[in-house]
């Protein structure tokens, strides 16, 4: 059996953390949405930037909310069925090399896409994002298997800071190139930022390899063969919502994540673009404020972790967190200036990976403690939260083609505000308190 905070298992945990988290950087928050706006705009802020998919027209930052919300789409649909054969089989770190290898191959190819292969480039990059966000599905799934419970928000807040961190260093040697390509005689200017994308597939495989080899493959729960692999990952995610739906604070948190998980993650892939498209700057500024953002995100990470762990309980500290993401996407709709932007990104960074953090253990918290099926109940987390995207996004490219991109941010608002309300119904509940009743 397993031991449980093994300091050597929960580092190398934490360095797959660091390994994809360059995806998240450079490909979601940083450089590929600043070039794909590059390469879809007509150079005219007074016109609508629009692109041709496949034949038909899109508004271009709208196209790049449904492609996101596609790879969600495809993501909920195969992390049931991946993940009741991890379980069963007790195997989920080959589901883990599965979706890195894929995500970090399309990185890669990645390096191929210029205005003229738009429907290539938004295809890897779709493929890209199903290899991120499915092996995050088994990674989160090991932190109660991993460490105890009053461990856990440590644990957690630990990856996300070992992620920042090895973002922040690989984005660094990619601005080298972003920004000094003159040094390397490099004349293309597309050549910088495409070269920026291998690099994420090569860091993320080269490091990736670390928790591959001391992480356990799994814990099984062999019950035999299963009649119908496709069939057999539903019934369990329906195993799994039967028994949330007896675990009533389980289930309110379950609501309250989905609804502003809605809004968490879609101004994370959007933010740059809004920057672009809204405000006008350029791109060196818009990939600046990001890295701050970035660096910022280290330290919430660990205030969230402190303040739940020490002073006030996670749900307290969640309801906090949710408040002020309200205030920062009111504050979006009106910001002007390139000031007030700075400011508004330094708000998120610091709540950014706070929220996340704190939802990953505070979820593990509410799980069954002896439960053989975390990967299942970590699936139905992650379903969750791919659905609520494939809303967010959609909800949120919807609107930007009709009404426009800061109109869309107050949708996003209204996400947050549900999920706040689902949160103050668990006020006086700490979830490491609750029993399964």
């Amino acid at each position: 059996m397993l031991q449980k905070n093994d300091k050597k298992v929960i580092r190398s945990w934490a360095f797959f953390d660091w390994a994809n988290s360059a995806y998240n950087l450079v490909i979601t928050s940083t450089i590929f949405p600043a070039y794909y706006s590059a390469i879809t705009s007509d150079k005219n802020n007074d016109t609508i930037d629009y692109v041709t998919f496949f034949g038909r027209k899109f508004v271009n930052s709208a196209l790049y909310s449904y492609a996101m919300a596609f790879a969600f789409l495809v993501i909920a649909i195969l992390s049931p069925i991946l993940s009741s054969i991890a379980d069963t089989r007790g195997n989920k770190k080959i589901f883990m090399q599965m979706f890195t290898y894929l995500g970090s191959f399309a990185c890669c190819g990645l390096f191929f896409f210029e205005a003229k292969t738009l429907e290539i480039g938004v295809i890897l990059c779709v493929v890209a994002a199903i290899g991120f966000w499915g092996s995050l599905v088994f990674y989160n799934s090991y932190l109660p298997e991993i460490a105890t419970v009053d461990q856990q928000d440590n644990v957690s807040a630990k990856g996300f800071t070992y992620g920042y961190i090895g973002s922040i260093i690989l984005q660094i040697i990619c601005f080298v190139f972003v920004f000094k390509p003159d040094w390397f005689g490099i004349t293309d200017e597309s050549i910088p930022a495409r070269l920026s994308f291998v690099m994420v597939g090569v860091w993320w495989i080269v490091f990736a390899q670390i928790p591959f080899k001391n992480l356990p493959k799994g814990s099984p729960n062999f019950k035999g063969e299963t009649k119908n692999v496709v069939t057999s990952g539903f019934v369990e995610m329906k195993k799994v919502w039967s028994q949330v739906k007896e675990m009533k604070y389980l289930k309110r948190f379950l609501f309250s994540f989905f609804f502003y998980s809605m809004g968490v993650q879609t101004v994370m892939l959007i933010a740059t673009i809004f920057g672009e498209k809204e405000l006008h700057l350029p791109t060196e500024k818009l990939i600046a404020t990001i890295l701050i953002l970035q660096l910022v995100a280290i330290p919430g990470a660990m205030l969230m972790s402190y303040l739940s762990s020490k002073k006030y309980g996670n749900v307290n500290v969640l309801i906090g967190v949710v408040v002020i993401w309200i205030g920062a996407c009111l504050a979006a709709y009106f910001i002007n200036t390139e000031m007030q932007f700075y400011i508004l990104a330094a708000v998120i960074g610091l709540i950014m990976g706070g929220i996340q953090s704190l939802s990953r253990s505070t979820y593990s918290k509410f799980l069954p403690p002896d439960s053989p099926d975390h990967t299942s109940f970590f699936s139905f987390y992650d379903v969750a939260e791919k659905v609520a995207l494939v809303f967010g996004l959609f909800i949120f490219g919807f609107i930007d083609e009709q009404l426009g991109m800061r109109n869309s941010v107050i949708a996003l608002t209204v996400f947050f505000v549900l999920g706040l309300l689902f949160l103050l119904a668990l006020k006086k509940v700490e979830p490491k308190s609750v029993k399964v009743d």
